[in-house]
């Protein structure tokens, strides 16, 4: 993605988004609205980021499919004919060309694909894709520059509230099972993908879900197997053409089989989508080495740490050559879309944890018992049973011991959940083989998190020095 904004945003080692001129973006946006203009039909939706309506936002975009505007008719918030009638000019406004290209040989362009947002006139450019998330993740990451400016925390995660009000916030990238643990029967569905968290609490910032629809079971997840109803856009998935049934074990195209639907076809979803301050922030990792405990409990200083760093691990075997677990960074789980520096983020979210009494959980959907391929994946049973102890207070109350290396503390007992794996080093057989995967994971993340140092400049001193304490310690 390329960005015409304001030299104090942050482009940090390996971010996917780079800085364009001026001149290429009305290049590009001119391409785009000539190819618009030339079409017998174009789709125009008017809708509303962010339930919190103190700080609504508004939205234009503009498209050639049908496709597409359905989409986005599903995941923004959609306004009443009342608020249609006095919706005036929009705070941001997408010009989605579809197919058309970009001129490869304009200046910063690399192929036919270009999607641009320009910050200053609150505008976006796509050419060259038909992805429909691609307008999804742009307005985004505008969220993720306007909110903090009026000191609102945006915020990559899902969210689910208890019968009795209290909320919890689930970070986690793909693979680890946010979407799964948020979306809990037991609790009412706030949002499942983005956020803000301000003086006025919890809000959801879209309208809709994206959910991953491969393997799709009522028996597995009903909740979103019977969301997919007239309405609904179903993206990469194979079906008969003469039933049109879907077969959701295909994964012919992708296995990335999507899923986007109006929140309100999920029946215990919280409309609307507003809720109190959170009780609970649980960071979640799919620890493929196996050396991270199933929960543990975070400090404020190791909550910024381990949200800076965004970590999970890719599992040997996804890809070719690959041997053994590769662990993945992403910055406040959502590198792709941040557009401040992660410590301004994570600085927000300790104090609206520390204003509000919330606590912070890192808990491991992964491996147990030896690394990928040795070990064995974490029963989504003994999850579930830890985030229900998060829910209803119990490991509030639990005696905690402190791990070697990354200093976490652990419960010394879960309902539910087998007491000797609570301790990674209890079930892994080679003990020498756990204590050096422990030391090589440790410094894998002290690595990732030297390209945060490198730009702390500028940082408050006592906050920056707090945060990198929190790391692992080899010495």
């Amino acid at each position: 993605m390329w960005l015409l904004g304001l030299s104090i945003l942050c482009f940090l080692r390996g971010s996917p988004n780079i800085e364009m001129d001026e001149e290429t973006f009305f290049i590009n946006r001119e391409r785009a609205v000539d190819y618009l203009k030339s079409l017998d039909k174009v789709f125009v939706n008017d809708q509303f980021l962010n339930w919190d309506k103190d700080n609504r936002v508004k939205v234009r975009i503009i498209t050639s499919r049908a496709y597409h505007a359905l989409f986005m008719h599903n995941m923004c918030i959609r306004p009443t004919h009342e608020e249609l009638e006095t919706f005036g000019e929009p705070d941001f406004t997408i010009y989605n060309g579809g197919k058309f290209p970009c001129n490869r040989f304009t200046h910063y362009m690399t192929s036919s694909t270009s999607i641009d947002i320009n910050l200053k006139r609150r505008e976006m450019v796509i050419l060259g894709t038909q992805y429909a998330g691609e307008m999804k993740k742009g307005l985004f990451g505008f969220m993720h520059y306007l909110m903090p400016k009026r000191g609102i925390l945006s915020l990559h995660s899902g969210c689910n509230m208890g019968k009795g009000g209290d909320v919890s916030l689930f970070f986690g990238l793909s693979g680890t099972g946010k979407t799964t643990l948020s979306t809990d029967p037991g609790r009412y569905l706030i949002g499942d993908d983005e956020q803000c968290w301000s003086d006025n609490g919890i809000s959801n910032i879209e309208g809709g879900c994206y959910a991953k629809c491969i393997d799709l079971s009522p028996e597995k997840e009903p909740e979103i197997f019977h969301a997919i109803k007239f309405g609904t856009v179903l993206e990469n998935v194979v079906f008969d053409s003469h039933t049109r049934v879907v077969d959701y074990s295909d994964k012919s195209v992708t296995e990335n089989t999507r899923a986007s639907y109006p929140i309100e076809y999920i029946p215990n979803a919280k409309i609307p989508c507003v809720g109190p301050h959170p009780k609970n922030v649980i960071l979640l990792a799919c620890d493929a080495f196996g050396v991270l405990p199933p929960v543990s409990k975070l400090t404020l200083p190791q909550t910024m740490y381990h949200f800076i760093s965004g970590y999970t691990a890719l599992v040997a075997g996804t890809e070719e050559g690959v041997k053994e677990p590769q662990a993945t960074f992403s910055a406040c789980f959502g590198a792709a879309f941040i557009m401040w520096h992660p410590i301004k983020y994570a600085g927000m979210l300790a104090e609206r944890m520390r204003q509000n009494g919330t606590t912070a959980w890192l808990v491991n959907t992964g491996w147990s018992g030896g690394s990928y391929g040795v070990g064995s994946r974490m029963k989504l049973a003994y999850t579930r049973k830890i985030v229900d102890a998060i829910h209803n207070g119990s490991l509030a109350s639990a005696t905690y011991k402190t791990t070697p290396i990354f200093c976490l503390q652990v419960p010394d007992k879960v309902d539910g959940v087998p007491q000797e794996i609570l301790e990674p080093q209890n079930m892994w057989a080679n003990k020498d083989a756990y204590n050096a995967t422990l030391k090589k994971l440790g410094g894998l993340f002290n690595s990732n998190f030297s390209k945060f140092t490198e730009s702390m400049a500028g940082v408050d001193s006592t906050l920056s020095e707090q945060i990198l304490s929190a790391g692992p310690q080899l010495v």
